[in-house]
């Protein structure tokens, strides 16, 4: 009966084992994937970042520092966001919800009226770097997980092929050569009593 619950929970695990094998490998290829996106992300953000700075250099050319500051104090923050999360192979990804595709720094009316087209300019390119840069915040924690998750999968696989299967395998290789023994003594016993009953008869 422990033979074959030993056979039985070999079988086990190397099922476990070829299954951890396939997520780790999926892990590793939506790593990869999420991170050529997230590249091409820093990439956007280094290039809009410098056009948004040399948008504002301009701006504050034409209207000075102290009108700069005086607008960016009416600057509007974004509201709603919230951080939700969905599963991915097991791995609990977080998603920023709530995110306005529409929101710009400044109130509507107030840029109407008050802001010059370089300060438009500036304002939007900072707006567009701050999407990105949520964009970032949420891929880049993505990958951090899916990291972390491939890592643990990557020690289980260790512990399941390296010490949990030898480990079962050798016991049942022991229970196997007792068998083997205990047949041999069987065997040796009754060619013992077969010869003794043939000598009396």
């Amino acid at each position: 009966m422990e033979l074959l619950r030993l056979k039985s929970r070999i079988r086990l695990a190397n099922k476990g084992l070829s299954l951890l094998k396939r997520k780790q490998a999926a892990l590793i290829v939506e790593f990869f994937k999420i991170n050529r996106k997230a590249l091409d992300l820093r990439k956007k953000l280094k290039q809009t970042m410098d056009k948004s700075y040399n948008s504002l250099k301009v701006a504050e050319m034409y209207h000075g520092r102290m009108s700069i500051e005086s607008v960016a104090y009416r600057a509007t923050r974004i509201q709603g966001l919230s951080i939700t999360t969905r599963n991915v192979m097991g791995v609990r990804i977080p998603e920023i919800e709530g995110r306005d595709e529409k929101y710009r720094t400044m109130n509507e009316q107030y840029a109407l009226v008050g802001l010059s087209v370089k300060m438009e300019s500036a304002m939007d390119n900072f707006s567009e770097a701050l999407r990105i840069a949520l964009d970032i915040a949420e891929i880049e924690n993505t990958l951090r997980k899916i990291l972390a998750e491939v890592e643990k999968t990557k020690r289980r696989v260790n512990s399941i092929e390296n010490v949990l299967i030898p480990r079962l395998k050798g016991q049942a290789k022991y229970i196997s050569m007792r068998f083997d023994e205990m047949e041999r003594e069987n065997f040796v016993t009754l060619k013992t009593v077969k010869a003794k009953l043939s000598a009396e008869s």
